[in-house]
C-alpha cells in the first residue's frame, strides 16, 4: 500500500509509517484527539527509488565513506543526492494513489481543497534513543494534490540533506537504509499551540508535567522565534503548580509568514487552567499508553466548540531524561559530597543535552 489513513491498523506499523505516522495511528485507535490525515508509506518511497533508478544514483554517490566532521564532503554529497531527487518525477501509480488519498480526505472533513500539513515520519526516527525528527522540515497550509505532492518530493530529498547525512553517520546509520515515510494531515486552525513534556525537561522530574505554548500555530514556540508560556503540572493531582507568563509578539496564523501580536497579548496566557488541566491529563494517558515519558505537540482549535477543542499532533518518546540512569536518593557507601557533586554534575550535563535536544527536535 502507497498510502494507509491514520484509522487503518497498518498504520500504526513503524517500519512502514515512521514513528510520526504511528503515534498519531495509535491516538486515533485510542480515541484520542487527532486530526484526520493519512501516510504515505516506506513501500512508497521504496518504489520510488526502485522504478526511477535513483536507488542507483543514490549507492553510486554513497560509495565512498564519508566522515562526519568533514562538512566541504557532506556539503557537496549532500547537495549532489538531493538535486537528483528532486529533478526525479514520482511515479504515476503512486501519485495516483496520493491524489485518491488526498480526495478522500477533502471529502471526509467536507472541504474541497482542505489545508494539511506534510511532514517527514522517516522509519528510523523518534526512538527512546534518537532525535532524528529534528533533522527534517515540515510544511504546513498545503492545498491541493499537486502542492503536496511537491512537498513529498521534498521530504524524499531531506533523507540526504547535509546534516542528516553527518547526523547518520554519527550515529553509525548507512543513509541509504533511511526510508521516508510521510504524514498528510489536516491543518488545525490554532488559537494556541505548543509543546508538552510528562517529565520536567530541565530537571527530569518525572512528578511533574511541563508545557509551553503561544498564540498561533506552534511555529513561533518550536522555532525559538517567541518565549512561550510555561505551565508546570504536578502529575498525580493534576494541580497547576506553576504558571509563567512568555513574551508572545508575533504569531502564525497560517504557514506563511508571522504576523504580529497586539500589545495586550504579549504577556497574557494563552492558555486556561481548564485547558492546561485537560492537556495534562492526555499527557499522562500518552504515558501510560506508551509506557514512558513522552514529548507532545497540541493546538487549541478556534474552530472547535469548548471542551472539544484540543487536538494532538505528535507524540513521540522523550529521548534524553528516559535514558539517563535514575540515581539511587543516597548512596550510603559514598561520602554526603561526593554524593551530592555526582548528582549535581549529572543533572547539569543531562539538562544541557536536552536543551540541545529541544532546540533541534521540533522543527519535524
Amino acid at each position: 500500500m502507497f498510502t494507509l489513513t491514520f484509522t487503518d491498523p497498518a498504520c500504526r506499523d513503524v517500519r512502514e509509517t515512521g514513528g510520526k505516522a504511528k503515534s498519531l495511528a495509535d491516538m486515533t485507535a485510542n480515541e484520542l484527539p487527532v486530526a484526520p490525515g493519512f501516510a504515505v508509506t516506506a513501500e512508497a518511497y521504496r518504489h520510488f527509488l526502485a522504478s526511477t533508478g535513483l536507488g542507483e544514483t543514490i549507492g553510486r554517490l554513497l560509495a565512498d565513506p564519508l566522515d562526519p566532521h568533514d562538512l566541504a564532503a557532506l556539503e557537496r554529497t549532500g547537495q549532489a543526492l538531493m538535486e537528483a531527487v528532486r529533478s526525479t518525477e514520482i511515479p504515476q501509480d503512486l501519485a495516483d494513489s496520493v491524489r485518491t488519498a488526498y480526495a478522500e480526505l477533502c471529502v471526509s472533513t467536507g472541504l474541497d481543497e482542505v489545508s494539511v500539513a506534510v511532514r517527514s515520519s522517516a522509519t528510523s526516527e523518534d526512538s527512546a534513543g534518537a532525535s532524528f525528527a529534528g533533522e527534517f522540515e515540515t510544511w504546513v497550509d498545503i492545498r491541493g494534490a499537486e502542492d503536496v505532492l511537491t512537498h513529498i518530493l521534498r521530504c524524499y530529498e531531506s533523507v540526504f540533506a547535509p546534516r542528516v547525512l553527518g547526523y547518520a553517520i554519527e550515529q553509525k546509520l548507512d543513509p541509504r537504509t533511511i526510508e521516508m515515510a510521510v504524514v498528510v494531515q489536516k491543518v488545525v486552525r490554532a488559537r494556541a499551540a505548543g509543546v508538552m513534556f510528562t517529565l520536567s525537561p530541565t530537571s527530569g522530574d518525572r512528578s511533574k508535567i511541563v508545557l509551553e505554548a503561544s498564540w498561533g500555530l506552534g511555529l513561533a514556540v518550536v522555532g525559538g522565534e517567541v518565549t512561550p508560556d510555561r505551565f508546570l503540572v504536578d502529575k498525580i493531582g493534576l494541580e497547576i503548580a506553576d504558571r509563567t507568563p512568555g513574551d508572545k509578539r508575533i504569531e502564525y496564523r497560517t504557514g506563511a509568514a508571522p504576523t504580529p501580536v497586539e500589545q495586550s497579548r504579549h504577556r497574557t496566557l494563552c492558555l486556561d487552567d481548564a485547558e492546561v488541566t485537560a492537556l495534562a491529563a492526555l499527557g499522562k494517558r500518552l504515558e501510560r499508553l506508551h509506557g514512558s515519558a513522552q514529548d507532545i505537540e497540541f493546538a487549541v482549535d478556534e474552530e472547535l466548540p469548548e471542551g472539544a477543542n484540543l487536538v494532538l499532533l505528535q507524540c513521540r518518546p522523550e529521548t534524553v531524561w528516559s535514558g539517563a540512569e535514575r540515581k539511587p536518593a543516597f548512596d550510603a557507601s559514598a561520602g554526603m559530597m561526593s554524593w551530592i557533586t555526582g548528582s549535581i554534575s549529572g543533572g547539569t550535563a543531562a539538562a544541557a543535552a536536552h536543551t540541545h535536544d529541544i532546540a533541534h527536535k521540533h522543527s519535524a
